[in-house]
């Protein structure tokens, strides 16, 4: 099994502090999501042409891998239009993916729109995903729909990559995600998803005054942690399990110079251990 964390924990980072950091606090690699305050890499100059292979000399000068590239990409919209838009996005980031070696791209089911069906939305997931994995299938990049919003539960993540029925497709199991939303237990969301699972956020959470759900520094917070990493060692897992700090969605949160160590000293005392 590989670490990285996701970008989404230093936002505003540009490609060499991310590198940085990324070196000195021993991940394997990293997984794209903000870079400099933006989520749409294309327009980045180092995420084109000379620029993207200077991104993976940089990254490969430090031993660092890419482990996911983080789309926008919905297809839970009713406008075909908009869910055919969320392919050809899908399409120019895999184009990144591809250039810095990366095995999959994220993408989401997402949110019920008023007035639709869990199973149109489902449907219309599916049907995006093998559209899209069939644009990205020569590039050698999967197509991951992660367990979150209204499909934050593993039934249901199974439910639209059976229907996809492509072999260029998969999921990012976020185990928090689907605790959080359902109380699913990580054991039961592993056995559900087993050999989808391609990709996986890892984070601690725990409630808030209002009984919200937010994040925790890893152990600190009231997730089971340790089950995910059993019920991971179970599967056989060797992919990337990357630290997802929400610091983008949370302001309030530590600053990634705290965070990112702190989880990768959680993760040597418990991985061998779980």
């Amino acid at each position: 099994m590989k670490i990285s964390f996701s970008t989404l924990g230093c936002p505003e980072m540009d490609v060499p502090q991310i590198i940085e950091i990324a070196g000195r606090c021993g991940y394997d690699g990293i997984e794209l999501r903000f870079v400099r305050g933006q989520t749409e890499l294309w327009k980045l100059a180092e995420f084109q042409g000379s620029g993207l292979a200077g991104t993976k000399r940089a990254l490969a000068d430090h031993n660092l891998a890419v482990a996911c590239v983080d789309t926008d990409c919905h297809f839970h919209w009713p406008d075909a239009a908009k869910r055919r838009d969320a392919v050809d996005e899908g399409v120019r980031m895999a184009d990144i993916a591809a250039g810095l070696g990366a095995r999959g791209i994220r993408v989401f089911g997402d949110k019920i729109q008023p007035g639709q069906t869990r199973e149109q939305t489902r449907q219309w997931t599916a049907e995006g995903m093998s559209v899209l994995a069939d644009k990205t299938r020569a590039l050698g990049v999967d197509v991951l729909i992660e367990t979150h919003g209204d499909f934050a539960n593993s039934h249901d993540v199974r439910e639209i990559l059976r229907e996809a029925n492509c072999p260029g497709t998969g999921a990012v199991w976020d185990p928090e995600n689907c605790y959080g939303a359902y109380f699913e237990k990580p054991a039961d969301g592993a056995r559900v998803l087993g050999a989808y699972i391609r990709h996986v956020h890892f984070k601690d959470i725990h409630k808030n005054e209002k009984g919200e759900w937010v994040p925790a520094l890893m152990g600190k917070g009231e997730f089971p942690c340790i089950d995910v990493l059993t019920s991971l060692q179970r599967l056989g897992y060797d992919r990337f399990v990357s630290f997802e700090w929400e610091k983008k969605w949370h302001p309030e949160i530590s600053d990634a110079t705290v965070a990112f160590p702190q989880f990768m000293e959680w993760m040597r005392a418990h991985w061998k251990a779980a």
